[in-house]
C-alpha cells in the first residue's frame, strides 16, 4: 500500500478488517501519469468511485465498490517510474519479512516505513526481479471487498526459473506448493498459506513459468487479477476505453480470463471464475 495512503482522512482507514495472514495479497494499486484518466477508465471498467485525493504530486486516491475500498491508485512521483499494477502480499513483521527476503537472494527496493498509524509499508522484488509490496496491518487491512466484479480476485507472479523463484517464495512467506494442470501445457504451481492445504479450496495465488510463448524480454513480474461478470465484455470495454487486449480472452480450469492494459499501459487481468459469476 503505497505510503501516501496514510494521510487520507476517510472513515474507512477505520474500519476494523480481520487481519491477513502472512503472505495473503491484501491490497493493490496502480501508479499512473495521469490520474485522472485513470480515473474515468477505471470508473467506466469496473464502476468504482473514488475518494478525494490527497493533493501534491504524488496525490493517491482510494477506489471504492458497494461502499467498500477495492484498490488504490496514485500519479508517479518521477515520470521515469514505470506505468504498472502493484501487489502488497501481507507480513506480521515487515522488518522480519525485509530480512528474509534479503536473506532468500530478494532485494528491499524501499525499506519499511510506517504510514501514520494505519500500517508499515515496504516494497521488496523475488531474485529474478519481480517487484510486490509488504503490508503491515495496523488499522488498515486492505481489500475490503473481493471476489466481486470489479474487485480483487487472484495473483500470480510470472517467472523464467521456477526453481529459483519457488524457493523463494517458500522461504520467505512459508507457502505449500502443487504443481497443477493449468490448461495449454502451462507450468504452473498454486501457493497456499502456511499450513494449508495446497488445493483450490485454500489457493491464494500462483506462479507461472515464463515460457517461449511470451515476449522474449518480459521481465518477472506479478499480474492482479480483478474479477468480471463477462469477461468478453469486460475486454470490449477495456478497448472502448482506450486500452489494450494482451492475451485472451480464452478459456482456463479456473474460468475464461484476459490480459488487459488501461489506456496509459499498466497490465492486469479479468477473470470470469468458471461458476458464472465471482463469489460475493
Amino acid at each position: 500500500m503505497a505510503a501516501h495512503v496514510g494521510r487520507h482522512a476517510d472513515r474507512h482507514l477505520d474500519r476494523h478488517v480481520d487481519r491477513p495472514r502472512e503472505g495473503a495479497p491484501c491490497w493493490a494499486d496502480v501508479m499512473l501519469a495521469d490520474l485522472e484518466a485513470g480515473k474515468r477508465f477505471y470508473g467506466g471498467l469496473f464502476g468504482w468511485s473514488f475518494g478525494e485525493p490527497v493533493s501534491g504530486r504524488d496525490a493517491y486516491t482510494l477506489a471504492y465498490l458497494d461502499d467498500g475500498v477495492v484498490a488504490g491508485l496514485f500519479v508517479k512521483p518521477d515520470g521515469r517510474m514505470p506505468t504498472v499494477w502493484n501487489l502488497y502480499l501481507a507480513t506480521d513483521d515487515a522488518k522480519l519479512t525485509a530480512s528474509r527476503i534479503r536473506e532468500a537472494g530478494g532485494q528491499m527496493l524501499m525499506e519499511p516505513m510506517p504510514v501514520n498509524g494505519v500500517g508499515v509499508n515496504a516494497v521488496g522484488a523475488d531474485p529474478e526481479g519481480a517487484v510486490f509490496g509488504l503490508w503491515q496491518t495496523r488499522t488498515q487491512s486492505g481489500f475490503e471487498v473481493r471476489e466481486r466484479p470489479g474487485a480483487y480476485i487472484w495473483a500470480e507472479v510470472y517467472a523464467r526459473d521456477k526453481m529459483t523463484a519457488d524457493a523463494f517464495y517458500t522461504e520467505v512467506f512459508g507457502y505449500g506448493m502443487r504443481d497443477i494442470d493449468a490448461g495449454g501445457g502451462a507450468d504452473f504451481a498454486l501457493w497456499a498459506l502456511e499450513g494449508d492445504p495446497v488445493d483450490d479450496a485454500h489457493a491464494v495465488g500462483g506462479r507461472c513459468l515464463i515460457e517461449s510463448t511470451f515476449a522474449p524480454r518480459m521481465p518477472a513480474q506479478f499480474l492482479t487479477y480483478f474479477a468480471a461478470a463477462d469477461c468478453d465484455e469486460t475486454a470490449r470495454t477495456a478497448v472502448r476505453l482506450g486500452g489494450r487486449v494482451l492475451r485472451g480472452p480464452e478459456d482456463s480450469p479456473y474460468g475464461r480470463f484476459a490480459v488487459l492494459t488501461d489506456d496509459q499501459g499498466a497490465s492486469f487481468a479479468v477473470l470470469e471464475p468458471s461458476s458464472g459469476e465471482a463469489a460475493g
